[in-house]
């Protein structure tokens, strides 16, 4: 009996498979977490240690210097993380992935270097790119201190243009006050690899300056490291182009030109700010509903290891692409290795120069570190959990995003799935239904005027969606008559530009493994007799299943029909009806391809000609875009054509699918202050098709199901409990909005 017991102890204390699996979850998921302060800071000194590198800080003033623009975590390779997350093995050092500017040498160049281990690292590899292309000096992002001696030659030109300015605008660039100018540079900086030439626009420096726009531009050459020889190579004024600044003041001052002359500035317009006028629809000014938790979180966070109603994942937030998902599993199945943000593109179209060059490329802006802080209540629910994130990029120090990140569990006011059975008599035989509770993990980047809101979500039954709302200014333009093709006047002299969003994520699905297949489905026509009725026939849709075996085959081109189901499988495992186990890909988008194949600045955006590609997985093809492309679109040094150029077998192997979302945006009236939110979302899903028997969110607890019961009353079975009492935050709004080296 003694021996029994201890067996059956023994038996009980074993982890069961799903415990196991999510025990190796939890083991490896801090593989992905983002560089440490601490680990910043001890590269930092290592690096500064050795010598040879020769670096200083990238706050000094010369540009002529070796510096750290960029540290972020390298990531492991794929097998070495896999040994971790399924069989539960030691994981692999922690390494820094560290760019070095070089510009204190006779050939000034951009190196990237492994460093580690961390914690406390003691060797750094040079990093190579496929093809060993060389990174140009010229490709790299702007620095703060690069800006700074941009304003400085701002200042110069803006004392030879002092009366033109203060004549055709009322503000002025210096000795200005209140009536001060402020500027955006646009890019890419040139025509052709190797320049770093930038169209500036200058605008009334008030709040919302991006849609102040005056109708100067100008051109300014600064490829040299001394800011003492850099050039205005033209200038825009009112709709008419100028090869100097003082062309424009001689041609000015002999009434040869036409002049401008705006409006006096009215401080009481405005147009720009959130400030709320007109006439309130609200009839009261209480709050409206509010989003409570009345027992608490349902979900659980540990670092960056994350668990909810079946799912675990891990998260990153990558410091020059943004929000990234690893070994994401559902009941301790993996579904996908990674789900990351790799880029988001906006090409406009215009009739001034700033205009017409305008293609923005946002990791080149390093987009993940623009992740500010988020407002309770309207960023993110009060209940949610707010995080700070720490970034390396163009600094001397760490520096602190303040709740920069939130997870938070919600309602969709809407049921998951729910029945009213009529007994097609004035009642019913039953109702059941299912609240549909979802876990949010969020956060923004604000690209200069752009706001980008990136949602990852988890629903009960197995479907994740990752979604992406764009808000925040437009990028406006001055008005001129022919600008109206491209665009809509949306203010006295505001024009704004068309422009296409695109969007790219990395999905690397392991589907019950990582041998796995890929299938489109369509429909087509059938005709035949009616069995029944031979005098008659049938017309129905039939299921046509097409299997793609090599990567050129699954590359779909923007313009060509598009299937309606594409579906990833692993040919090896079936559920119990017999069906292949997979997932689909359902797209939200409305995206178009943004330049003709093959045009100068296309070639560095080549992902953007699929709205789909399957690859097989390399570690050598780990990101389809990289910083320096914002500066070089003409000559990349990453290009994703080459991932399917060698039209690799995709059948029974380890695939990724490159996804590209977006849309078109015509601003118009209502975008003024800014673009609202709706009908601006894309994204996609990633939906289970036979993963299951059945559907998994029957495991939920907040299932209601009603019947008739005796003497008219109802009988409620249901699993909860049956009063959920309230709860509202009663600590004041609080927001600090500061970010800042530590």
């Amino acid at each position: 009996m003694w021996c029994y017991c201890l067996l059956l102890l023994a038996a009980l204390s074993i982890p069961s498979g799903t415990s196991r699996m999510r025990e190796w979850a939890h083991h490896g998921a801090s593989m992905f977490a983002d560089l440490t302060p601490k680990e910043m800071l001890a590269v930092q000194d290592y690096l500064w240690s050795c010598k040879d590198l020769g670096l200083s800080s990238p706050q000094s003033l010369d540009l002529k210097k070796n510096s750290i623009l960029l540290m972020e975590l390298h990531l492991p390779r794929k097998h070495e993380a896999l040994r971790a997350l399924d069989r539960g093995q030691a994981k692999p050092p922690r390494q820094a992935r560290v760019v070095v500017q070089f510009g204190n040498q006779a050939e000034p160049n951009i190196t990237e270097y492994i460093v580690g281990p961390l914690p406390f690292p003691n060797s750094h590899q040079p990093k190579s790119f496929k093809g060993n292309r060389p990174i140009k000096f010229e490709s790299r992002p702007m620095s703060w201190v690069e800006y700074k001696h941009l304003h400085a030659i701002l200042e110069n030109i803006s004392e030879k243009v002092h009366r033109v300015l203060m004549e055709s605008t009322g503000f002025t660039f210096t000795n200005c006050t209140d009536r001060c100018l402020t500027f955006s540079d646009i890019a890419p900086r040139g025509l052709a690899s190797g320049e770093r030439r930038t169209w500036v626009m200058l605008q009334k420096n008030v709040e919302g300056y991006f849609l102040h726009p005056v109708g100067f531009e100008v051109l300014i050459n600064h490829r040299d490291l001394d800011p003492k020889k850099w050039t205005v190579e033209k200038v825009w004024y009112n709709g008419q182009y100028f090869n100097s600044v003082e062309e424009l003041v001689e041609r000015y001052d002999k009434d040869e030109l036409v002049k401008l002359k705006l409006p006096e500035h009215d401080d009481q317009d405005l147009f720009s700010t959130y400030i709320p006028r007109g006439h309130s629809n609200t009839p009261t000014n209480i709050h409206g509903p509010k989003l409570v938790e009345p027992q608490g979180h349902r979900y659980r966070l540990d670092g960056n290891f994350v668990q909810y109603a079946g799912w675990s994942f891990a998260y990153r937030v990558r410091s020059s692409a943004g929000l990234q998902v690893f070994d994401l599993r559902f009941n301790g199945e993996r579904i996908a290795y990674e789900v990351s943000l790799q880029e988001a593109i906006a090409f406009y179209s215009g009739h001034t120069p700033a205009a017409m060059q305008t293609k923005y490329i946002d990791a080149g802006w390093a987009m993940g570190t623009q992740d500010y802080e988020l407002a309770p209540g309207i960023d993110c629910p009060e209940i949610a959990t707010f995080i700070d994130l720490y970034h390396f990029y163009d600094t001397d120090k760490p520096v602190r995003y303040r709740n920069a990140l939130c997870i938070f569990e919600m309602t969709m006011a809407m049921p998951l799935r729910r029945h009213f059975n009529s007994n097609f008599n004035g009642s019913y035989n039953f109702y059941g239904g299912l609240e549909n509770h979802v876990l949010v993990i969020r956060t923004t980047s604000t690209v200069y005027n752009y706001d980008y809101i990136w949602d990852f979500y988890f629903y009960q039954n197995g479907v994740m969606e990752s979604r992406v709302s764009a808000t925040g200014y437009i990028h406006a333009t001055f008005f001129t008559p022919e600008g109206i093709h491209y665009g809509n006047k949306v203010y006295n002299h505001v024009l704004g530009n068309l422009h296409t969003h695109l969007i790219h994520y990395k999905v690397d699905l392991d589907i019950a493994g990582r041998e796995n297949s890929f299938e489109t489905m369509s429909l087509k026509y059938e005709n035949f007799t009616n069995p029944w009725s031979p005098d008659h026939t049938i017309q129905q849709s039939r299921l046509v299943r097409r299997q793609h075996t090599n990567e050129r085959s699954a590359a779909f081109r923007f313009g060509k029909k598009f299937p309606r189901y594409l579906h990833f499988y692993n040919p090896n495992q079936t559920n119990k009806w017999g069906h292949q186990k997979g997932y689909r890909i359902q797209f939200n988008s409305h995206a178009n391809s943004v330049l003709p194949r093959g045009w100068m600045e296309e070639n560095g955006v080549s992902w953007s000609r699929y709205p789909l590609a399957v690859t097989r997985h390399k570690d050598s093809e780990a990101t389809s875009t990289t910083i320096y492309i914002q500066n070089d679109p003409w000559e990349p040094v990453v290009s994703f054509e080459d991932f399917i150029r060698n039209n690799e077998n995709i059948e029974n192997q380890d695939l990724v699918a490159w996804v590209t979302v977006g849309f078109l945006h015509v601003p118009h009236s209502e975008d003024i202050p800014n673009t609202a939110t709706p009908g601006n979302a894309v994204g996609f899903f990633l939906r289970p098709f036979n993963f299951f028997d059945e559907d998994p969110s029957l495991t939920s607890r907040s299932t209601v199901i009603v019947r008739p019961g005796k003497n008219d009353k109802p009988e409620v079975q249901r699993w909860t409990p049956e009063i959920i009492g309230h709860c509202v935050s009663d600590k004041p709004f609080f927001y600090n909005g500061t970010y800042s080296r530590i």
